[in-house]
This record gives C-alpha cells, structure tokens and sequence, in this order.
C-alpha cells in the first residue's frame, strides 16, 4: 500500500467516522432538546448540509476525472 492510498482510505474512514458521530449528536440534540418531528427535520437539513457538501465534492471529482 503506497502513501498516497493509504491517505486516501485514512480520510474516508475518518471523515466517515466523524459523520457518523455528527448524525448521534444531530439526534441527541434534536431529541433532548424536544424539538418535535419538525425541529428534528431543520436540525438535520441545517447541520447536514456539510455531509452533503462532502459528498458532492467526492462526487464531482470522480465526474470530472481529477
């Protein structure tokens, strides 16, 4: 395994790790706060554009070739 893939697998699991405890504690807050069915859903739009912005980056760059 060179450096370069190892950087690679490394970020994912990472990022994927971290996105994962972002989502539990997007739903801690939503739930200990109280937040309701809607409160939940603006919680997790609002907090979960940045995964989203993850992903699309991943997926841009495979369109793109870079």
């Amino acid at each position: 395994m060179t450096v370069a893939q190892f950087e690679t697998v490394s970020l994912y699991l990472g990022v994927g790790g971290l996105i994962a405890y972002m989502i539990f504690v997007m739903f801690r807050l939503a739930r200990e706060s109280g937040a309701g069915r809607m409160g939940t859903l603006v919680i997790f739009l609002s907090l979960g554009l940045g995964i989203m912005g993850f992903a699309a980056k991943s997926v841009i760059q495979l369109l793109i070739d870079v």
